[in-house]
Parts: structure tokens; C-alpha cells; sequence
């Protein structure tokens, strides 16, 4: 999807790239190949040119940052596709929401496996700085708005400068109100019968009742709670770029 936007073009909003579409320029290669685009001015179009060359380089050198700098956080999700393979579906827990507690959980999702490290266990953030270095998008749920804000307060220069896919930053596009796990029901999404129950704040008491316990059984319960999170992050995510593709194609043109 990425190389059929051109959203990231100065003055080029949703209406003007649909425009582009509907004349047949479906791609980067269209857009360059093309002598005269209705709309534009000669040196409007070459200018445009040399910024879709900017941008073909970054890609084709995996350089997933340059596209954080120049494309609204809003169309990061036209980045998955491409980076799919290379995408990290991350998710913690906390000891309250101010910037002033701390991370309890960190869970991470390559969409084979996940991998968990837990405060005064086994949660090393060099270690983790390392593993966060291997991807080209990090994909949450209101991660934009929490989880990257809060890591970033907390732990600066810990996460790598790549885009972040925030998936609530579609699903209103698609009609799928309301928070994760609404959201997971509404496309019938399974998850464990006891974790199925839990929601943000029970996620707290887990830590709670484990800290003053020592139960495992209550640290095992937060872990698999964090961890349907992020495998369900790239159902989720999955199925909201599949549809965001359709509703433009319903508009626009067949996608390459």
C-alpha cells in the first residue's frame, strides 16, 4: 500500500490522491513515468518527483523512519504491508497510569513469537533495547496515546525510531468502536475463559495480588493476559488493513 500513497506529498490530502488514482496514476513507478498529471503544474510535478525518489530509496533500504518523519501518524497503517515481516506488536502493563509508576510487563509479538519480561525478573532494558532494535514499525492499541508516551517518559531512547502503527487509529474508520477487547468480540476473537473477563485495571490487580502473595498463579494470569493482547494485536491488524484497502478500492482502483 505504501507505494500507491502519495499522502505524504506536501498539499496532497485524501481528495487530490483519490484524484490521482482515478486518472490511472496508481503507484510511485505511474507518478514518475507520467509527462503531464491534471492538477498539478509542471514544477509542482517535478518537485513531487524527486521527493518520490527520496522515498523509494528509504523504502527499498528498509528505512522505515524516514516515513515517520513525513506521513501523518494517522496513515502509518498504509506501512504494514511492507513492513509486515518486520512489524513488532508490543503491549505493557503498568504499575498505574502516571508517568510516575513504572512498567510491570513488556510483551512483544514478532507474529511467530512472544517474548515477556517482567519487573525484578527478567525485564532488562538493554537487552530490550537491543530486541526493540531488530523491527521497522512497532503496531499497539492506543499505543500513541499510552504505551508509547509513557515508555518514551519513562525509559528515553529506549524505543528505535520507527513509526508507530496505532491501530485505533483506524478501527473508527471501519466502524469497530470501543476498546480491545470490544473490538476482539465484534470479530470473534477467543481468548482464554478466565482472561477473557479481565480488562485494563484487573491487569493491575494481577500485579498486585502477586506481589503480595508470591503466587505465580497470579503472575501467570497477568503474563497470558498480556500476552492475547499482542497475538490479538496482529489479527486486528491484519483485518483492518485488508478492509481499509477495500473501502479505497470501492473508490479508487485495483491495488497492484
Amino acid at each position: 500500500m505504501i507505494q500507491n500513497t502519495f499522502i505524504f506529498l506536501e498539499k496532497i490530502g485524501k481528495g487530490l490522491e483519490n484524484s490521482l488514482w482515478q486518472q490511472g496514476i496508481k503507484n510511485w513507478d505511474d507518478f514518475l513515468k507520467a509527462r503531464k498529471i491534471g492538477g498539478l503544474s509542471n514544477a509542482r510535478k517535478l518537485y513531487y518527483d524527486r521527493q518520490i525518489l527520496k522515498a523509494r530509496n528509504a523504502l527499498y533500504n528498509f528505512n522505515s523512519g524516514y516515513f515517520q518523519r513525513i506521513m501523518p501518524k494517522s496513515e502509518f497503517w498504509r506501512l504494514y504491508d511492507f513492513f509486515k515481516e518486520d512489524s513488532v506488536f508490543l503491549d505493557i502493563e503498568t504499575t498505574g497510569l502516571s508517568f510516575e509508576d513504572d512498567i510491570t510487563v513488556f510483551g512483544l509479538f514478532n507474529g511467530i513469537e512472544t517474548k515477556t519480561m517482567i519487573k525484578n525478573i527478567n525485564l532488562d532494558y538493554k537487552i530490550l533495547k537491543k530486541e526493540l532494535e531488530k523491527y521497522k514499525l512497532i503496531v499497539t492499541f492506543n499505543g500513541s496515546s499510552f504505551d508509547i508516551p509513557f515508555i518514551n517518559k519513562r525509559y528515553p531512547g529506549l524505543l528505535p525510531n520507527i513509526p508507530n502503527f496505532d491501530i485505533k487509529s483506524v478501527t473508527n474508520r471501519l466502524g469497530l468502536k470501543g476498546g480491545l477487547k470490544e473490538i476482539e468480540k465484534k470479530l470473534g476473537i477467543k481468548r482464554n475463559k478466565i482472561i477473557e473477563k479481565f480488562y485494563g485495571g484487573d491487569a493491575l490487580t494481577l500485579w498486585r495480588m502477586y506481589k503480595a502473595t508470591g503466587d505465580d498463579y497470579y503472575l501467570d494470569l497477568l503474563v497470558e493476559y498480556n500476552e492475547e493482547d499482542i497475538i490479538n494485536l496482529k489479527a486486528i491488524a491484519d483485518y483492518c488493513v485488508v478492509n481499509l484497502k477495500n473501502k479505497y478500492l470501492s473508490t479508487s482502483y485495483t491495488f497492484k
